[in-house]
C-alpha cells in the first residue's frame, strides 16, 4: 500500500478520465487520517473545485452545522468524495468515472481505517454499502461491511433542494453517534 503522500500525489496527477481536463483543483479530502468517522460524498462542486477541499459551498455549510449540532468538529473526522474532480455543471458522476476514481477512495479508507463511514447521497452509498435502493428507502440503516459500518443518509445539497428531507437528515446525524 502507498503511503498517504504518495496516494495524494498520484490522485493530483490523475488523468484516467476526462474530468482532469476541466478541473481547477483535485479534491483529495480533508481531516484526521486516524479518524474513527469518515464522511464520503459524491463529487466536488463548484466551490470545492476552486478551493480543493470537499464540502465548502452551501452543502458544506449545512454539513458543518449538522456536525456542530451533534458535537463533532470537522477536524476530528475525515471527509472525502467518491470522485476527486468536479463533473461539468455538477452533473451526477458517470459509472465509468466512479469505476476509475473509486480505487483512490478505497485506498483512503484502507489507510484511515474508520469504524463508521457516513455516505452522503446515492453514489457513495451504492459504492460502499453495495445496495441499489434510493436514499428514501435506506437512509439511517446500518450496513456491516468487513472492516467498517456504512451509514447512508441524504446529501446536504439534496436537502437544500428538498427541504422535507432535512428533518430526516438531522435525525440520521443524531442516530449514527450511537455506533
Amino acid at each position: 500500500m502507498k503511503d498517504w503522500e504518495e496516494l495524494r500525489l498520484e490522485v493530483e496527477g490523475c488523468s484516467k478520465c476526462n474530468l482532469h481536463k476541466t478541473r481547477t483543483k483535485v479534491v483529495f479530502g480533508v481531516g484526521d487520517t486516524k479518524a474513527r468517522l469518515m464522511i464520503v460524498g459524491e463529487a466536488p462542486g463548484y466551490y470545492e473545485d476552486k478551493k480543493g477541499e470537499p464540502f465548502v459551498g452551501a452543502a458544506g455549510k449545512l454539513l458543518d452545522e449538522l456536525l456542530e449540532s451533534i458535537g463533532l468538529d470537522r477536524g476530528r473526522i475525515y471527509i472525502s468524495n467518491v470522485l476527486k474532480c468536479r463533473p461539468p455543471n455538477n452533473r451526477d458522476p458517470l459509472p465509468e468515472e466512479i469505476a476509475m476514481c473509486s480505487p483512490y477512495l478505497m485506498e483512503q479508507i484502507s489507510y484511515i481505517k474508520p469504524m463508521i463511514i457516513v455516505t452522503l447521497g446515492n453514489h457513495s452509498t451504492h459504492l460502499l454499502a453495495n445496495v441499489d435502493l434510493g436514499m428514501t428507502k435506506i437512509h439511517g440503516q446500518v450496513f456491516n461491511k468487513e472492516n467498517y459500518l456504512v451509514f447512508p443518509t441524504f446529501h446536504p445539497a439534496a436537502c437544500l433542494y428538498h427541504p422535507e428531507w432535512m428533518k430526516l437528515l438531522k435525525r440520521d446525524f443524531l442516530k449514527f453517534l450511537n455506533f
